[in-house]
């Protein structure tokens, strides 16, 4: 009795989400394949089979995809290759001219278990080296597949800008952070929150704020990116990849023998780029990217812009559940503007008191000086060219000493207070960038030359027009700041503290310590009549006001 052949079967998919092309329906075309020619794929670890996900056949010919490419270069472990169809396999016909010549030459049979249009199966059988028959019968095939393509994207590009009009609809592809894809019940696809990536985003919004510190302060986005990659929390694109994979494995995993993969379809699963990507961790850039990008509020994009109704020229969402309002997403938005406006400033991170301590001369900062024998805080009016009429120093421990006991007797007792912004709305910020495109799209008029290029260009006129009128009538709110008091008082803060929270805590509380020029003879200790502390946040008045009148009726 004739052997059976040992077959290799072929997975291709370009989407993940495309139903009509799963992995499963691809596996059950090529075992119907086996059954009629009397082929095996092998099982267990035995299991001759490439599945290529979200390989696109236009990018990656045969030789090059991760999976079938290997095999490819191991032709003496099968005697014939299976796909579903042509568009499985090749995207051109160079691709399947390069196919026929290595089946060619290695003596294998190539299967197609649906052919162009409504072909059946089609064989072509490489085993017979003076047969060219198989050769240019395949070639004939491959040029119809390549013209059934081309009809093919062009009816691809028409249904996604359809799609592009449609609300709450995702046309594919790597969804922006904090989103997750979701199927609808009458077909098609949606995005929708994603729990771990939304309470992520949360975290950084809070950080930038500063909402549950004690110091009211917010972080930087380099500063909270470098506690997000210590933390092994995973940036946007390598999040994705972690997803993508997950969908493999459910795909591809569709009984309990398939669970068991061989080492090669494990390895193949992780993509080329997470490799390289993986070695990466936030960044400062990649916060503030993606917080202020509109996929926060659920709009659609194209090329850049953002994608609005025909009619009315609102936005187009791809969710019905947006992570950020737009008084959220306008707040968070001034808070990266305000950062840049933010002139650089000298850093010290072994002084204290920089920026507390003030010369009364100028009013000028003093830095901290160090020298050999004494560290003293000096004024340093004269470094950027001004000449301070009376510059002032005082040594660092009488200075720290002073600020500490003064700071405690007039705030110790006072319960820490929190702040947290309720974000108002202002209109302005979506008014200029509406305008802003709105006058792009003036530019292009008169390049028209058809009829119906006029009618689209007058179209999108219409819509920006009627957006931008709507968007005038709309009032604007004031931000409002809540203060909550907290249980812990500044004095136990304070001694949980080190040197750097400290100084944060004097800033916040707007402490300001101004020193006067010293006299001669005051070298032995600080002469006091030289130091004036003040607390100049408005928050503070009171409640300073009260713990100091009580401080100085103890001390009578």
């Amino acid at each position: 009795m004739a052997s059976k052949l040992r077959g290799l079967r072929a997975i291709r998919l370009s989407v993940l989400t495309d139903s009509s092309t799963s992995v499963e329906r691809q596996r059950q075309a090529g075992d119907k394949s086996a059954a009629a020619l009397d082929i095996d794929f092998g099982e267990g670890g035995g299991l001759r089979e490439a599945i290529d996900l979200d390989v696109s056949a236009l990018k990656f010919s045969p030789f090059d995809r991760p999976q079938l490419g290997k095999w490819l270069t191991r032709p003496d472990e099968y005697d014939v290759i299976v796909w579903w169809r042509f568009d499985r396999a090749i995207a051109s016909m160079s691709d399947m001219h390069d196919l026929a010549k290595w089946a060619r030459e290695h003596r294998k049979m190539l299967v197609f278990d649906e052919g162009v249009g409504d072909a059946g199966r089609l064989i072509f059988d490489f085993r017979k080296a003076m047969d060219p028959m198989a050769e240019l019968m395949m070639m004939m095939f491959a040029f119809a597949a390549q013209v059934e393509r081309m009809s093919t994207k062009e009816r691809v590009t028409g249904a996604h800008a359809a799609i592009r009009q449609m609300e709450n609809r995702w046309k594919g592809g790597r969804p922006p952070y904090g989103y997750e894809p979701q199927r609808l019940e009458g077909g098609g696809w949606t995005l929708k929150p994603d729990a771990y990536a939304v309470s992520v985003i949360q975290r950084i919004i809070r950080d930038l704020k500063g909402e549950g510190s004690v110091t009211g302060k917010g972080k930087s986005p380099t500063a909270i990116a470098i506690e997000l990659t210590s933390e092994g929390i995973l940036t946007p694109r390598r999040y994705w990849a972690k997803k993508r994979q997950e969908l493999r494995q459910a795909q591809t995993a569709t009984s309990a023998e398939d669970v068991e993969l061989s080492d090669d379809v494990e390895r193949s699963a992780e993509p080329e780029e997470e490799v390289t990507s993986s070695r990466r961790g936030w960044t400062g850039a990649i916060i503030k990217g993606m917080l202020t990008d509109h996929a926060m509020l659920g709009w659609k994009t194209y090329n850049g812009q953002v994608v609005r109704k025909t009619q009315t020229g609102v936005p187009v969402p791809f969710t019905d559940e947006p992570i950020l309002t737009r008084e959220e997403f306008d707040h968070v938005s001034a808070l990266f503007a305000s950062r840049a406006r933010q002139p650089v400033e000298r850093k010290d991170t072994n002084a204290p008191l920089l920026g507390v301590l003030t010369c009364d001369g100028c009013g000028g900062r003093m830095y901290l000086q160090r020298r050999a024998k004494a560290q003293n805080y000096v004024c340093q009016a004269f470094s950027p060219g001004f000449q301070c009429p009376a510059p002032s120093s005082v040594k660092q421990s009488w200075a720290e000493e002073y600020t500490e006991r003064e700071f405690l007797r007039k705030l110790g007792g006072v319960r820490v207070l929190e702040h947290i912004t309720i974000p108002g709305y202002d209109p302005a910020p979506e008014i200029e960038e509406t305008e802003a495109e709105f006058k792009a799209h003036l530019a292009e008029r008169g390049k028209q030359k058809s009829r119906a290029a006029i009618a689209a260009w007058q179209e999108l006129h219409d819509a920006l027009d009627t957006r931008l009128a709507e968007l005038e009538s709309r009032p604007k709110t004031e931000a409002q700041t809540i203060v909550k008091e907290q249980t812990a008082t500044y004095a136990q803060l304070w001694e949980a503290s080190d040197d750097l929270e400290r100084r944060a805590l004097l800033l916040d509380c707007g402490v300001v310590v101004r020193v006067k020029r010293g006299t001669r003879g005051g070298w032995r200790k600080l002469d006091e009549s030289r130091v004036s502390f003040a607390v100049t946040a408005e928050f503070f008045d009171d409640a300073a006001a009260e713990l100091e009148a009580l401080a100085d009726e103890l001390a009578t």
